[in-house]
């Protein structure tokens, strides 16, 4: 059976978020702490202590899922000895869960992909100022359709389709103006529903192009390996492997659509017929069941459904 391990995006940080694990692994309980130290604060008492809207801010829920990630990551390898290369056909992550994907695939250790997603968090959240930029969701409206309404609504301001999340569910974003006048356009056109969503900028359109250029400067100083397991790309919605590559999808991931529901049905079409989701939450579960039914899927952060992937690796 292919197999595929997806991680999280952000939206799905909660408070409480890989404690349980930490406690069950001292491994796990290292991984958290490696993020710690790499960023030079107490992350994971936020995770664990601290209040939603803390864990909620950009620069703080990039890493945190990140952590949560891979603490189940190093579990599997550490604790229970399973390699990911060899037993895991693909990996993929939403957005920031990309990095998370990268860095189980070996392309850089967890103390540089903390810092490059805080890095990350913190540029996009400079890059737009508080209300200049929007998000919305349109429930029911197929891709090209998606793309007419952002289209209509820019009026020369930026409104682009920025996720393509599973069929009938996409995301626009832009300037704030032009995002609120998609919403009411979605709505003509048939959506089912159009909504603003409760985020704090624009993230994949251009507007994020001042966050592309501080990533690229991260980016530059540090070193990345070729991926030990195939990595597909939220940009191309296919497979990656070579550092400089990793690096140049990386930049253009900051403005570039997230690709999921094609990066799911690709996956899918090389063989994969089952989905781990890897950290905290369901949401990418979820989506691939949308997706394509015959994908089976299920989250795995809890100690018990780490030990359960485990086995059947």
């Amino acid at each position: 059976m292919g197999i595929a391990l997806t991680f999280p995006g952000q939206g799905s940080q909660k408070v409480g978020m890989g404690q349980a694990l930490a406690q069950a692994f001292v491994t796990a309980q290292a991984a958290f702490e490696e993020v710690d130290d790499a960023l030079g604060m107490r992350l994971s008492d936020i995770m664990w202590n601290g209040d939603e809207a803390e864990l909620r801010l950009t620069q703080n829920a990039q890493p945190a899922l990140l952590a949560a990630s891979m603490a189940v990551v190093w579990v599997l390898e550490r604790d229970f000895d399973v390699a990911l290369d060899g037993r895991v056909n693909y990996v993929a992550g939403h957005s920031l869960g990309e990095y998370s994907a990268l860095c189980a695939a070996g392309v850089f250790s967890l103390g540089d992909a903390a810092r490059l997603v805080r890095a990350r968090g913190l540029a996009m959240q400079k890059a737009v100022g508080i209300g200049e930029g929007a998000m919305a969701a349109l429930l029911g409206l197929d891709m090209a359709t998606a793309q007419e309404v952002a289209d209509e609504a820019s009026q020369g301001d930026v409104c682009q389709t920025a996720n393509d999340n599973a069929p009938g569910q996409i995301v626009v974003s832009g300037a704030t103006a032009a995002v609120e006048r998609a919403v009411e356009i979605a709505k003509e056109k048939g959506a089912r529903k159009a909504i603003l969503l409760p985020v704090s900028a624009p993230f994949h359109c251009d507007m994020m192009q001042p966050a592309a250029d501080v990533m690229r400067r991260e980016l530059a100083g540090v070193e990345l390996t070729e991926a030990r397991v195939p990595v597909v790309a939220n940009v191309l919605a296919s497979e990656i492997s070579q550092p400089d590559e990793i690096k140049a999808r990386l930049i253009e991931q900051v403005t570039g659509m997230v690709r999921w529901n094609e990066s799911v049905v690709y996956m899918a079409g090389k063989g994969v017929e089952r989905l781990y989701e890897i950290g905290t939450g369901k949401v990418l579960t979820g989506l691939a069941r949308r997706i394509d039914r015959n994908l089976e899927a299920s989250a795995v952060g809890e100690p018990d459904e780490v030990e359960a992937l485990a086995k059947a690796l």
